[in-house]
């Protein structure tokens, strides 16, 4: 008779740790995936927002500029290409990378 009573108890304390490894292992994906993409859209995005006039710019396109003008109510920006100083109107999403002019002139 005790043995159905401790088997089940014992089958209990069995589900309880199989719940808590699925917590680990949903907390261990967290903390390996979604937090770092989350830091990294958090830079971009600060990156994106603090790009200026004169910094050099890529874009996701792979084009190659200067900034030379911000609107900010288009959320664009419009950048001077090569040495015909062509001039295209981009919007802020499509930065890809940013090279500050402030920090070239601070290094020189």
């Amino acid at each position: 008779m005790f043995r159905p009573l401790s088997a089940a108890q014992g089958g209990g304390s069995s589900m309880i740790v199989m719940i808590l490894v699925y917590v680990v292992f949903i907390a261990a994906l967290y903390f390996i995936f979604f937090r770092p993409q989350n830091k990294r859209k958090k830079q971009e995005a600060q990156m994106r927002n603090n790009a200026q006039v004169g910094d050099s710019i890529v874009t996701i396109g792979g084009i190659v500029g200067r900034i030379v003008a911000v609107k900010d109510d288009e959320d664009a920006v419009i950048i001077e290409t090569g040495s015909d100083r062509s001039k295209l109107k981009i919007k802020r999403w499509a930065i890809g990378s940013v090279e500050t002019a402030q920090a070239t002139e601070e290094s020189k």
